[in-house]
């Protein structure tokens, strides 16, 4: 969806890829100062993160 390589996340969002592939195969749980920099990163690329009754991610909606 937003054509980000697990390279392109890591360096965003300041960790290692090792970081970010160990995460998505559920080996390891990040830390919360490491999933404040993933939302960070992933927000700045346009990623909404959104709660209430149907919590989860979109894209936010550009104004062209």
């Amino acid at each position: 969806m937003l054509n980000m390589t697990q390279g392109d996340l890591a360096k965003a969002a300041g960790v290692s890829t090792q970081t970010i592939h160990l995460f998505e195969k559920g080996e390891s749980s990040p830390s919360e100062d490491t999933l404040l920099r993933l939302q960070t990163a992933l927000e700045n690329r346009g990623v909404e993160f959104v709660n209430g009754g149907n919590p989860g991610v979109r894209l936010r909606r550009t104004t062209d």
